[in-house]
């Protein structure tokens, strides 16, 4: 068997493949099993910026907006901040694997302060699922990337365990980005966020959700990014996500340079027990390319390591479309 042991976040993790925030992550037993399945890591289900506030009597704001009142109401009936607590302790005294917690935030408010209380409940990172919706016709990409900035200075200013933070697609420069991220502190980054994406309904005339879970071609959106990325921001550790179903998405993000995955949609489809047949199959494949380590194949395929970067951009486009007729 090959040694499929890695580093994400400054963490070892026994393989790259991470459970990511979800309700497979939302209580010990679950944990349980995902670890005894061959999870490398479990990122907590996320505790939403909107629930820390409730709970602390801060949301004065929502009187004038009673049903999402009675909603976060309603959430927090079965998703407490201490509960919250409760899962990080607990799970650290029964489990080995890392335990990473998320919070789903949208502003740089007094809430960090909770953070501190993460930290000193266990966890042994903290993944900040950031979703700040650019709606504002009047803020420019660079207010809108402050914002960003001032909420993980602020993070990082109150805590030492090592910081993640989830990115949707969607920035001007998102190498840039990164790169300001890494000397602000942060030592991961997730490719990417899986947001709500809206979808109509032609026969109702109303909006809807679209599939909530992702498919397997779905990797492309991450695996670009991972190549380029992980040839210039080099000490940033870089997860992919979204579109891994299988130990070969898992190998091809590897060799785009990442240093672990998440995983979560093909275990709702397929089960905890599915992890053994993806760590399985990346460690089989190891074996047949006389790859004794992660770390022999790691960015092997990444922006800086092919003698033609043009593979990863646009100049391929004519070439890709001009096959078909």
């Amino acid at each position: 068997m090959a040694n499929l042991q890695t580093t994400y976040l400054g963490l070892t993790l026994q393989n790259p493949v991470i459970v990511s925030s979800s309700g497979l992550t939302d209580s010990v037993e679950k944990i349980e099993k995902l670890e005894e399945h061959g999870a490398g890591a479990v990122v907590l289900k996320s505790l939403f910026e909107e629930q820390i506030f409730f709970e602390s009597g801060k949301l004065v704001t929502l009187d004038d907006y009673p049903e999402a009142e009675d909603y976060i109401r309603n959430y927090t009936k079965n998703n407490s901040v201490d509960e919250y607590l409760s899962l990080i302790e607990e799970t650290k005294k029964s489990r080995s694997i890392p335990i990473i917690a998320s919070i789903n935030c949208v502003s740089a408010s007094d809430w960090i302060d909770f953070s501190k209380k993460i930290e000193a409940a266990g966890a042994d990172a903290l993944e900040l699922n950031l979703y700040i919706f650019p709606s504002e016709i009047e803020t420019n990409a660079k207010a809108f990337e402050q914002l960003y900035f001032d909420l993980i200075e602020k993070v990082k200013r109150v805590i030492k365990i090592p910081v993640a933070v989830k990115l949707g697609r969607h920035f001007s420069n998102l190498l840039n980005f990164v790169n300001m991220l890494y000397h602000r502190g942060v030592k991961g980054v997730v490719l990417f966020n899986r947001f709500y994406e809206p979808d109509i309904d032609t026969e109702n005339l109303k909006l809807i959700s679209s599939d909530v879970f992702s498919s397997p071609a779905d990797i492309r959106q991450s695996l670009r990014w991972i190549g380029i990325i992980s040839s210039r921001v080099e000490n940033i550790d870089l997860a992919a996500s979204t579109g891994i179903h299988d130990g070969n998405a898992v190998v091809k993000q590897i060799l785009a340079g990442a240093s672990a995955v998440q995983v979560c949609s093909i275990l709702y489809k397929k089960g905890m027990e599915y992890l053994n047949n993806i760590i399985s199959d990346v460690d089989n494949w190891m074996q047949r390319h006389h790859f004794n380590r992660i770390s022999d194949f790691k960015g092997k395929l990444n922006y800086k390591s092919l003698p033609d970067s043009s593979a990863y951009e646009r100049s391929q486009f004519m070439k890709y479309f001009s096959s078909y007729h």
